[in-house]
């Protein structure tokens, strides 16, 4: 059994800095565990710069018993890095890159019996459907978690400076509800919210 975090988004800006989100990823988790923090949402360059962020600020938001040892993900190495990995983060930002990359892996089977914790487009990639606040409009996810998702719901921030104005939210639901599996559960999050689920 796989078990799966998601998260809305913004996580480090969340009130607590996304201290819950993690400490649920590493919950049935002791001592030193490996975290892949996977990036594949951002452009390449930004990745390091990223992962300078995770390892500096990560320990303090899990629990004393935790230590982390983290690794950046790279896609020539990916199935190995899961493979020794206990947890894979993955990484928010664009969900057409992210997909992309995935898609080159035999995922869900290879972090099977893992945990994977995933944020914003992290979270997008790996329902049934979305909404992305990004295109504004239902898109499909590759189907591993047989849910609905929103990411950002009901955030101001996210949008703030986009020149299309801000998201009608209710309508974002309400175009959700008609896409996709109707039988499924749709999770409409806020940001720093997250919902645990096993598979």
């Amino acid at each position: 059994m796989t078990k799966y975090v998601l998260n809305s988004g913004a996580v480090h800006s969340s009130k607590d800095r996304g201290t819950a989100f993690f400490k649920e990823i590493v919950a049935s988790l002791s001592g030193p565990i490996t975290i892949l923090c996977c990036f594949f949402a951002l452009p390449r360059e930004d990745w390091d710069e990223k992962f300078l962020v995770h390892q500096r600020d990560l320990p303090s938001r899990l629990p004393n018993n935790v230590k982390p040892i983290l690794i950046l993900a790279m896609p020539d190495n990916f199935v190995t890095q899961v493979q020794t990995a206990d947890v894979v983060y993955i990484h928010g930002g664009d969900d057409h890159l992210l997909q992309y990359w995935l898609k080159q892996f035999d995922v869900p089977r290879l972090w099977e019996n893992k945990v994977v914790g995933a944020s914003s487009a992290g979270s997008n990639a790996l329902v049934s459907s979305y909404w992305t606040c990004d295109w504004r409009k239902c898109m499909d996810g590759l189907g591993i978690l047989p849910i609905r998702f929103i990411a950002h719901f009901r955030s101001t921030a996210y949008t703030a400076n986009d020149p299309r104005g801000p998201i009608d939210w209710d309508e974002a639901h309400r175009e959700l509800e008609d896409y996709g599996d109707k039988g499924q559960p749709i999770h409409a999050l806020e940001e720093g919210e997250f919902i645990s689920l096993t598979v």
